[in-house]
Formats: C-alpha cells, structure tokens, sequence
C-alpha cells in the first residue's frame, strides 16, 4: 500500500500515520478524533473503531464557517469549536487525538486547542 505513494512527503505521513494507529483506538465512550489536513480545507471526524462508525463530522466547507473571515488556522480553530458542540450533543466529553500524521503546530494545533476550548478533553 505505501509503495504506491509517489511523494516522499506523502509517504512520510502516511508512515507516520500508521505508526500512530497502532497505538490509537476509539472506543463507544472515547471515540478516535481523526484530522485530515488538505491544502486548503480541514476535515475532523469522531469515529468509534469498535463498531467502525463515524459518530460526528466537522469540516471547514460548512458553510457557517466558510463564510468567516480569517485565515486557515482560524477557520480550524472554529472546526475544532463546531466537532466539541457536536459530540457535547452526543453525549461525548473524551477523546482520543489522532493527528492523522502530521505535525503537532498550525492548524492541526488550531483545531485541538478550538475542540479544548469546546469542551473536549484529551
């Protein structure tokens, strides 16, 4: 499966990322909070690997947050802020944090510190 990835970059993250999985799982009372970073947008899930299911979903193309001003690391804070909403309504406090490869600073920092301050703890 990696030996298809044709960037080093890429192939590092995806390295990276299956390094981290192994250690990781998301239960029914502490789902997996999985980020994916794009060039310009950045999506969070909360997922239960128990059952395989996506439990919450939070992205930057929601309109509400789309539509606001500011740069990137803004709008992944306001993601971070909208999944926290999403899992208070059901019933989540605790999660576990899956960077999904990258590196702990810039938005992926935004959007972590954006679900704190929502009221998620992990």
């Amino acid at each position: 499966m990696l030996k298809k990835i044709k960037s080093k970059k890429a192939y590092r993250r995806k390295r990276i990322h299956f390094r981290i999985r192994r250690t990781l799982a998301g239960r029914t009372d502490c789902p997996r909070l999985s980020v994916f970073r794009s060039n310009k947008d950045i999506y969070v899930q909360l997922i239960d690997d128990s059952e395989g299911k996506t439990l919450a979903s939070s992205s930057s193309r929601e309109k509400e947050i789309q539509d606001m001003k500011g740069n990137k690391s803004d709008k992944a804070a306001q993601v971070g802020k909208a999944i926290a909403a999403k899992a208070r309504e059901i019933g989540i406090e605790q999660v576990v944090f899956d960077r999904g490869g990258y590196l702990y600073h810039g938005r992926i920092k935004s959007l972590a510190d954006g679900a704190r301050e929502g009221g998620l703890k992990f």
